[in-house]
């Protein structure tokens, strides 16, 4: 680790096959969508800010518009329905079981791990404020994974204002939660959400 947060400039990956339609749906609303590719097979994307439900329909959206195949944290007990499980799987949901001894951390670490020891593409996408409500901060359990299984972070955005998705900015950790949070802010601090009162402020939750 080093001791500050290194933005990180390529080479870029290519995200998956993109959909045209979701593309030219969020265009007909005024949405645009800025993305490079992925600097890395495996990392973690912080999503700011969360503060409406129109956010997942955006979020999706650009998901499908540029093809990126990401995955999110999903209850276990979800994936035992059938219907329901397909779906989740579908979406890119990752089965978390609460009651592990080595907590949700531990467990996304493990699964990132051994998807870099396949070769796979594991992106896990986070809203780290947790609701949409004004929250006194982050939590910080995917700024944990990103540190303990050594993958970049990407930090995405929505912003209302500008009717933007943006997934631009990639950076290597130092592992000090203040100078890393610090570059969170200075890249997201300006950005609106939908209802812009809500949106939490970028620092760990106390």
């Amino acid at each position: 680790m080093s001791d500050t947060a290194r933005v990180l400039n390529g080479p870029w990956r290519p995200h998956g096959r993109p959909s045209r339609l979701a593309r030219h749906v969020l265009a007909l609303f005024g949405w645009r969508v800025e993305s490079p590719g992925l600097p890395a097979e495996q990392g973690v994307i912080l999503v700011y800010p969360h503060t409406s439900n129109w956010d997942f329909v955006v979020g999706l959206l650009a998901k499908w518009a540029l093809g990126l195949q990401l995955r999110f944290w999903a209850k276990d007990s979800l994936f035992r329905v059938p219907l329901l499980g397909r779906w989740m799987r579908y979406l890119g949901g990752v089965s978390v079981d609460r009651r592990s001894s080595r907590g949700l951390v531990g467990q996304t670490v493990e699964q990132m791990r051994q998807a870099r020891a396949r070769g796979e593409r594991f992106w896990l996408a986070v809203a780290p404020e947790g609701t949409r409500s004004l929250s006194p901060g982050w939590r910080t359990g995917a700024y944990q994974v990103a540190v303990q299984a050594g993958v970049p972070v990407g930090l995405a955005f929505l912003d209302f204002r500008t009717r933007t998705v943006s997934l631009q900015r990639f950076l290597s950790l130092s592992g000090d939660t203040a100078t890393d949070f610090a570059a969170f802010a200075d890249h997201l601090a300006h950005r609106v959400g939908r209802r812009a009162e809500l949106a939490s402020p970028i620092k760990p939750r106390p």
